[in-house]
């Protein structure tokens, strides 16, 4: 099973030989590569844009299920490699995908909302937040679809108390950067196992943007933002400056899929844990059975 993931940083030429991903780095052809089982690589991240790589690479990546993610000049995330789809049992649940129901997808979004807050609880609790008890009485507000918009209503109240004089919508905010790249790697993680388990990634459930590819990730990413956000403010807590955004920076943000969280009474990395609910909802959809989705608890 994969577990790991690689952040290249500098021009590199990334190749294929004999199974595993080999890694030049600098101008010297005849350096000493690097080497990596390619089954062992769960994610790539190509943060310097002179980096090359063969076709061959690219095509083994995709047969592996190996997300490509490529940055763009300001080193924030701006692009996903995946395969096409080649699970056994594609075309039945992409039926199934297509043909769920109103209120089966309502009561999903709602579970998603539910668990989403009580994340954000969650962070508030560690934060030593005496009035994180509130957050948690909102999300037992959340109706099914959430049509009183409760996920908003949760946001407002939350953000400010996570983060003192915090805006989500300040792009010059070093939060905001870290916070978006930690995303766009749990983003790109439950793309890859969305699908590998044969889903059609374009078709959300409560997300339905005609131009957006990850419809379906957009929906299941939201109970495991409060994760990402916790990361962000952990490591807030070991910056001594708040200038712009580091290598450093990037590669702890890119951690959080390497990260301890707790999923149905279990303890596992956050990237297995992506997997564990993305195959729940498989059994959630084909079984018309909303209670089947299983999303994080702790961490």
């Amino acid at each position: 099973m994969a577990w790991r993931g690689l952040h290249i940083s500098q021009p590199a030429r990334l190749s294929l030989e004999q199974g595993r991903i080999r890694v030049r780095q600098g101008e010297d052809a005849d350096s000493d590569p690097l080497s990596f089982p390619l089954e062992d690589v769960a994610w790539v991240i190509l943060d310097d844009g002179r980096s090359t790589l063969s076709a061959r690479l690219i095509a083994a990546c995709m047969q592996a299920g190996t997300p490509l993610v490529f940055c763009d000049q300001r080193h924030l995330p701006c692009g996903i490699a995946l395969p096409f789809h080649q699970h056994h049992a594609q075309t039945q649940i992409g039926r199934a995908q297509l043909a769920l129901s109103a209120p089966l997808k309502k009561r999903i979004w709602q579970a998603i909302v539910k668990a989403k807050i009580c994340g954000q609880a969650l962070n508030l609790r560690y934060a030593q937040h005496a009035d994180h008890q509130t957050l948690k009485t909102i999300a037992r507000h959340v109706r099914s679809g959430d049509p009183d918009n409760v996920e908003a209503r949760a946001a407002r109240y939350y953000w400010p108390r996570l983060f003192d004089g915090f805006a989500r919508s300040d792009d010059e905010d070093l939060r905001n950067a870290l916070l978006n790249y930690a995303y766009a790697c749990v983003r790109a993680a439950i793309a890859r196992a969305l699908v590998a388990s044969g889903f059609i990634p374009s078709i959300g459930i409560h997300h339905d943007g005609g131009l957006n590819p990850f419809n379906l990730a957009d929906d299941l990413i939201e109970p495991y933002r409060p994760i990402a956000d916790w990361a962000v403010a952990e490591h807030l807590g070991t910056r001594d400056d708040e200038g712009k955004m580091t290598l450093a920076d990037r590669r702890t943000m890119a951690a959080v899929l390497t990260r301890e969280i707790v999923i149905a009474g279990e303890q596992m990395s956050l990237l297995h844990s992506v997997e564990r609910s993305v195959e729940s909802l498989r059994r959630a959809v084909e079984a018309n059975d909303p209670t089947a989705l299983v999303l994080p608890e702790g961490w």
